[in-house]
């Protein structure tokens, strides 16, 4: 494992780290369950964002390694959105089907944001190299779906802040993933983008996918 990856992992348990440990020391606030809502929400969104930062690292940068890294930043993403969601069903609905259902036909914030959860689901199960192999061309166009996921959660959590001009950090959010997105297709459009294939498929099944890449053994491969 290069130093990179080393990086990677223990920066992104560390907000996990710090939750659970706030939790047994009991000082997530006088509003707990907001409190989780909100720092799972912002680690995914932080994690989902630096994935998608990988490709343009590497082609207009030409920071190799972050392609190395981009599959464990898309998996450790989907990690802290899997637990945003848990907060909201489990500790804020009690799993209540019936009133998650109604709210979420309510609130705009809600769908914007389960959309970008249930595109994510099938991102995070098909990041493995079998994966890759069963699916062949169909892979990469699957996680193409990437750029449609991030830029709803970030809708989500723009539609959840009350007042935009007293907490900015959606539009920073939004105007990071809005840059990212230029340059990628900026690089695609002058030929620089990654070209290099997955190690254990063919050189024709290249991704520029976040959710991929050859990571350790230590990946979060079947997470979700």
């Amino acid at each position: 494992m290069d130093w990179l990856r080393i990086i990677v992992h223990v920066g992104a348990l560390i907000p996990l780290g710090a939750i659970l440990w706030d939790s047994y020391q009991y000082n997530l606030t006088a509003n707990p369950i907001q409190e989780l809502t909100i720092r799972t929400g912002k680690a995914a969104l932080v994690l989902l964002v630096l994935s998608l930062a990988c490709t343009p690292a590497s082609s207009l940068l030409r920071f190799r390694p972050a392609l190395r890294v981009r599959r464990a930043l898309g998996l450790y993403g989907f990690l802290y959105a899997a637990l945003h969601v848990g907060v909201f069903v489990v500790l804020d609905y009690g799993i209540d089907l019936g009133q998650i259902a109604q709210v979420i036909a309510e609130k705009y914030y809600i769908i914007a944001g389960l959309s970008a959860f249930l595109i994510l689901i099938p991102l995070a199960i098909t990041s493995t190299r079998g994966w890759m192999r069963r699916l062949g061309q169909r892979w990469k166009a699957l996680h193409r779906l990437v750029y449609l996921a991030v830029p709803l959660a970030v809708l989500h959590f723009a539609l959840a802040v009350k007042s935009l001009g007293s907490r900015p950090e959606p539009l920073l959010f939004g105007a990071a993933v809005a840059g990212l997105l230029v340059a990628r297709l900026w690089a695609k459009r002058r030929g620089r983008g990654p070209h290099q294939a997955h190690p254990s498929a063919p050189r024709t099944r290249s991704s520029d996918s976040p959710v991929n890449r050859t990571a350790s053994s230590t990946d979060m491969a079947r997470t979700a």
